[in-house]
């Protein structure tokens, strides 16, 4: 054989070699894929992360701890099902009781445009005082309120809070002037302080953090399509005045508070403490199967393992509360949730008395408060699900201001505002529908929490934030800056603006925090991962093993 036919068979044998070797690193690095996958999709997999959680969920004595198991399996089209009845029975009874909330919240924009002020001797700074008592009122009793949820459970203390509230919103039929108006209004706030942050505490019980945003928008939702019922509610009741002695905004706080303590009794029957604890004298088989308990309890901790950390009856300590309060990561999007809505609730307030203003009557100026609800629909929906569908939020929340600030500067800027009254009418009813994000920030702050203890007091504190805005936005609008707000408009210009360069910030500091962690993370070995996971003093959000969503 010719040296040269030697050396062709030996590079032959050296390119099978080669390939052979090829092939076994494109396996092992396809099965290192494929077992990176499942990890993802169930860390439990991992059995020193299995560890680690047994203990740590027997020692809080999660009350779903029966139903865990790491090596559980279901099929997707079990899981489908599954959450269509987690739809039925969970998400649609919340966004009931979130009418419950909305109505006795809402109706008094309704109620002055039917001569409330002028029949309690008020006038329009009244009315924007006895707003700020009811936010503030509201805000003192968020984390109160959320420390009483967690200790008795959502399950117990939402009904009583809404069967509270619609009694004292009913006693506002015999309002007799500015002094009651303030204290109904105090009461009130005081007894809704706290009830979405218990809502969405109860809904991450069931549901997964993907899930949870698209949910809470269906809660916005139902704000707009509860403002659609009531305008025309509004339409029909303020048409009472007259009867009984009666004005026709005493008709309507009366009989819309008597709807929301029917929603209240019955609240009692659509919430149950967890997935596990749904049988009772009043549901005696329950709401699922053994199997589909462990279906809803495994999804859930598989992806967020915090959520068993905590039992659904156990209180928040003053230390654990302090923990939270001082768990900085969290407050970016606090500074969010100040900016986001200023100019959304100074225009809601005052949309109906600036439609009067226009012109119109009494009966129209609810009616025309119809589109901007349906527009406000539209946006909310689509926005919360653009943000899950391509996993971002700071950069699919800045196209609330970017579609905002122009509007708010031709209202500011235009030289036919309050002439031309429908082209006024329509800039109003766009600039009022934008796209609502206040979805994707409650279910932000709560993916971004990491704990049950965190995620208990950040929802709260995070609805303190917004209503500190809101207290903001009852000062926007002031009697000396009539008829057409110039002053006001200009404030709102500034604050739509600056909620741009607010979300880019946010999103460059969550990114860097994700590098920080990861360079940390990274550089340990893996016994070194499995001691810190055991040990560290690190909690919810602040540990290295847990990274920001933005």
């Amino acid at each position: 054989m010719s040296a040269s036919s030697i050396n062709s068979i030996e590079r032959v044998n050296e390119v099978t070699t080669e390939k052979k070797e090829d092939y076994t690193i494109t396996a092992l690095d396809s099965q290192s894929s494929l077992e990176s996958d499942l990890l993802a999709k169930n860390p439990f997999l991992d059995p020193k992360v299995e560890e680690y959680y047994r203990q740590v969920y027997s020692e809080s004595k999660y009350e779903s701890y029966s139903a865990f198991d790491p090596h559980f399996t279901w099929t997707p089209e079990e899981e489908k099902k599954l959450v269509r009845k987690l739809n039925y029975r969970v998400a649609a009874a919340a966004c009931l009781m979130f009418v419950g909330l909305q109505v006795d919240r809402g109706n008094l924009a309704q109620a002055v445009t039917d001569n409330l002020l002028a029949d309690l001797n008020m006038d329009t700074n009244d009315y924007n005082t006895g707003n700020t008592i009811f936010l503030v009122a509201f805000l003192l009793a968020e984390v109160p309120s959320q420390l009483i949820s967690k200790a008795l459970g959502p399950d117990i203390f939402i009904p009583i809070q809404i069967c509270l509230w619609s009694v004292v919103a009913m006693s506002q039929a015999a309002l007799s002037g500015r002094t009651s108006f303030f204290i109904t209004r105090a009461i009130i706030g005081a007894l809704e302080g706290g009830f979405i942050a218990d809502l969405v505490l109860w809904l991450s019980y069931f549901f997964t953090s993907k899930e949870l945003p698209v949910r809470l928008s269906w809660f916005w939702t139902t704000l707009s399509l509860v403002g659609v019922f009531t305008s025309l509610l509004a339409f029909g009741l303020l048409r009472m005045r007259g009867v009984a002695g009666w004005a026709g905004w005493r008709w309507l706080f009366l009989i819309e508070g008597i709807f929301t303590l029917a929603i209240g009794i019955g609240s009692f029957y659509m919430m149950v403490p967890s997935a596990v604890q749904t049988k009772n004298f009043l549901r005696p088989k329950g709401w699922f199967t053994e199997r589909e308990e462990k279906i809803v309890v495994n999804r859930v901790l598989r992806d967020d393992p915090s959520k068993g950390t905590m039992h659904n009856r156990q209180g928040l300590t003053i230390k654990m509360l302090f923990k939270s309060l001082i768990d900085f990561d969290i407050w970016p999007i606090y500074a969010i949730g100040i900016l986001a809505y200023i100019g959304q609730n100074t225009f809601g307030s005052y949309f109906g008395l600036i439609n009067k203003q226009l012109g119109f009557s009494t009966f129209n100026t609810n009616l025309l408060a119809i589109p901007y609800q349906v527009i406000h629909i539209i946006f909310l929906l689509a926005i919360t699900w653009f943000s899950e569908r391509i996993n971002e939020r700071t950069l699919t929340c800045i196209i609330a201001p970017l579609y905002a600030t122009p509007l708010i500067a031709l209202i500011r800027w235009w030289p036919q505002a309050g002439k031309n009254v429908w082209g006024t009418w329509t800039l109003n009813t766009l600039y009022l529908g934008q796209p609502y994000i206040h979805a994707i920030c409650v279910a932000w702050v709560s993916r971004n929490s990491n704990s049950v203890r965190t995620r208990s007091v950040s929802s709260a504190i995070y609805n303190m934030f917004v209503q500190l805005g809101n207290v903001a936005a009852n000062f926007i609008y002031r009697k000396d800056d009539l008829p057409l707000y110039h002053r006001g408009n200009m404030q709102l210009f500034a604050i739509t603006f600056a909620l741009i360069p607010l979300l880019i910030l946010v999103k460059v500091y969550y990114i860097y925090r994700n590098k920080h962690k990861r360079q940390l993370w990274d550089a340990m070995t893996p016994d070194e991962q499995e001691y810190y996971r055991n040990n560290t003093t690190d909690e919810g959000a602040r540990r290295l093993d847990f990274f920001f969503a933005h």
